[in-house]
């Protein structure tokens, strides 16, 4: 049985076309002092939940919703339920960088725990390690070959270069580059030692000069990053840049900034809905639901979800 919640209701109805099942009817309503109530209008007993909810501003109130579906369906006898969360909240928080910080992500696996799940899926979880916080089976899905296929489609890759935005992204680089059978550059930021206060020099560390260059990176938030590293590779002799994400968050000043930029494309999936009023042009959105339908089906039949990502390590 399929469940959605109010976040993403459009991505759960696609999954659930694909599977060729219904979403199961629920009541779900948010009382005025912001309590949220929920009740499933048919019988769940005995059931495979999957409880699908993706988790955009609000994100508080979302995961809530999500935690209060999981917890009814436990009281209400459901055999297994699993999570599906396609941007896991609180995904950065993975670890303590100074002294008295939480780390949020593993507090969200233990509430996921608390209210009744049994597994959790996700899709290119920030940080691997967050795989280990939850006690239980996790299904770490990757958006590569959905983003990548799509790049091999409409791109000649003999000409392109994979790019790092910062250093953090190296190792996802590193599997794009295996992916394309191309080669891989590096955004390095430093402060400048010539200018005082804050001023950040990028140096780009690879060949670009004429090439097409794809920026990769697990999401898009304020767009900061992205969008100073096509400046960078632009001013290095890049041809073209693009940018491929899988999650498209867009905060603050991000659609402003991603129009103003030199990217010449800029490619996502929809594992976040798109609530900017402002389009931002040059956008590629990507269906990500027959992944997610495919997984399901996997986690139902007891397959393998690890086969459906052969080449992707």
């Amino acid at each position: 049985m399929l469940f959605t919640g109010r976040a993403h209701p459009a991505l759960a109805e696609e999954v659930a076309q694909l599977l060729g099942v219904e979403l199961t009817p629920t009541r779900t309503v948010t009382y005025a002092n912001s309590e949220i109530y929920c009740r499933f209008e048919e019988s769940v007993r005995g059931s495979d939940a999957f409880v699908i909810q993706s988790h955009a501003a609000p994100v508080n109130e979302w995961l809530m919703e999500q935690l209060i579906m999981v917890d009814a369906l436990k009281r209400a006898s459901a055999e297994r339920i699993t999570v599906v969360s396609p941007f896991y909240p609180y995904a950065r928080q993975d670890k303590k960088h100074l002294g008295r910080e939480p780390i949020s992500a593993r507090l969200v696996a233990d509430l996921y725990r608390a209210a009744g799940a049994d597994r959790i899926m996700s899709v290119d979880l920030h940080a691997a390690q967050i795989q280990g916080f939850f006690d239980g089976p996790v299904d770490h899905l990757w958006a590569l070959p959905v983003l990548s296929d799509y790049i091999t489609q409409n791109y000649d890759t003999s000409r392109m270069t994979v790019v790092s935005p910062d250093a953090g992204r190296v190792r996802l680089a590193d599997l794009w580059s295996d992916r394309l059978n191309a080669p891989l550059a590096i955004i390095h930021k430093r402060r400048d030692p010539n200018v005082a206060n804050q001023v950040a020099v990028h140096e780009v560390v690879g060949d670009v000069e004429g090439r097409v260059c794809i920026l990769v990176d697990d999401m898009i938030d304020t767009a900061g990053t992205i969008c100073q590293a096509a400046e960078a590779l632009k001013a290095r002799g890049a041809d073209k840049v693009l940018a491929a994400s899988t999650h498209p968050v867009l905060s603050g000043p991000a659609v402003e900034r991603l129009n103003g930029s030199a990217l010449e494309e800029i490619i996502v999936t929809n594992t976040l809905p798109m609530l900017n009023p402002v389009p931002v042009n040059k956008l590629t959105v990507l269906s990500i639901a027959p992944l997610i339908a495919k997984a399901i089906h996997e986690v139902f039949e007891d397959g393998s979800v690890t086969s459906l990502f052969a080449g992707v390590s």
